[in-house]
């Protein structure tokens, strides 16, 4: 009985550690040992890295979207690179083959590490930046992203990504809610030295610190990784705008988390000197604290459905097992398309949070099977808007 008393709290500590307790102590540790950023205004050349599949909806608009950055032209070129693309995607990059945008035609489709690794040995800037196909910046995004470099202890810098919401279902909604919560998470990071995981579709790197990267992994997670590892600081600026369509479908959301969840497995396994404390204290903490832990919840989870289940007649515990009970009805309820809007709010939480742990249970078992997803689809319902709206 003990025993299960105890697999219980410690689970339920587990549970909530990566989410409150840890952003708690990264705040602490920022106020004690704040690392400032000390940003000025450089203009180096730069070189946007656009991987693509399929995206003849959303590549012109990105494009030009890049062609008008509030940035000098003659230190700017844009490279896209088509992963084996057949909607007619390459077609609509030629038509801009007349504005420094180079097209990168591969034929088998290998995903998008494999595609920038092929794109950065084409690519001449300084600075690396790079884009989803759908991702809109803020016209300075580029210029702000660049005063972070002036100081060379940076060596990667990611923006904030904002989801616009086509639908009021959980996908887009919770999507937006943890994207938020994210870079909340990265601001206090930055405090503290470095974030642990990009935004990957306003990020930018050091040319000489790129490493190509095993195309089964995710390079939003891999390529910061490697960037701290050589001992230069990877930040977070919320000045850095950006803006996508969230996914309108819960189906196309669970399989993004699924591939997300996956490949970070898979670069945890890569990069796992960095879960070493003595040679990477600070970077052992915020890995293990902000991504194991919390990849992992699914099974605390579960401990803790059971083993509160097992005690369930001890005094006390009856009512815990009864507030897990409601949280799994709100969740279950607010998958249903057709909620009205307070029951949408009051099930959002609860509903995107098993989502995601029920993709990281599937990403688990795909990760010990030795399964791989390199390539992706376009999010379902992903047309950007015709201009980035500042409001985002």
């Amino acid at each position: 009985m003990e025993l299960t008393k105890i697999c219980l709290w410690l689970s339920i500590f587990l549970i909530i550690y990566p989410n409150i307790i840890y952003p708690s102590l990264v705040c602490l540790l920022g106020l004690i040992r704040p690392r400032p950023l000390r940003r000025r205004s450089w203009l180096p050349s730069v070189t946007v890295l656009i991987p693509a599949y399929n995206e003849a909806q959303n590549i012109a608009a990105t494009i030009q979207n890049k062609l008008e950055q509030d940035y000098p032209s003659d230190r700017l070129e844009i490279i896209v690179i088509s992963d084996g693309s057949t909607d007619g995607t390459d077609d609509i990059v030629r038509e801009f083959s007349s504005q420094k945008v180079r097209l990168i035609r591969r034929e088998q489709r290998e995903g998008k590490a494999a595609g920038l690794n092929e794109g950065v040995r084409h690519a001449s800037g300084e600075i690396l930046v790079f884009s989803d196909a759908n991702s809109l910046f803020a016209p300075d995004a580029i210029r702000r992203m660049m005063e972070n470099f002036a100081d060379p202890e940076i060596g990667y810098v990611t923006g904030k990504l904002a989801y616009k919401i086509r639908s009021d279902g959980i996908a887009g909604s919770g999507c937006n809610a943890y994207m938020k919560y994210e870079n909340a998470l990265r601001t206090l990071e930055t405090r503290a030295g470095s974030i642990i995981g990009v935004n990957g579709g306003v990020d930018a790197i050091r040319r000489e610190l790129y490493r190509d990267v095993p195309r089964q992994l995710i390079t939003d997670f891999v390529l910061p990784l490697q960037v701290i590892s050589m001992k230069h600081r990877v930040v977070y600026d919320e000045r850095v705008n950006s803006s996508e369509v969230a996914n309108s479908e819960l189906g196309s959301e669970f399989r993004m988390r699924t591939r997300v969840g996956l490949r970070a497995l898979r670069g945890v396994t890569y990069m796992r000197r960095l879960c070493n404390p003595v040679n990477y204290p600070l970077t052992a903490f915020s890995l293990i604290s902000h991504k194991v832990i919390r990849y992992f919840g699914f099974l605390f989870l579960a401990i803790v459905f059971v083993t509160n289940l097992m005690l369930v007649s001890t005094p006390g515990y009856a009512g815990l097992f009864i507030a897990q009970i409601i949280a799994y009805l709100l969740a279950l309820v607010g998958w249903r398309k057709d909620l009205p809007r307070p029951f949408r709010k009051l099930t959002l939480i609860p509903a995107y949070f098993l989502s995601s742990n029920a993709a990281f249970a599937f990403a688990a078992i795909k990760f010990l099977q030795g399964e791989t997803m390199a390539t992706w689809q376009p999010r379902a319902g992903a047309q950007p808007v015709a201009r980035f709206n500042r409001a985002a």
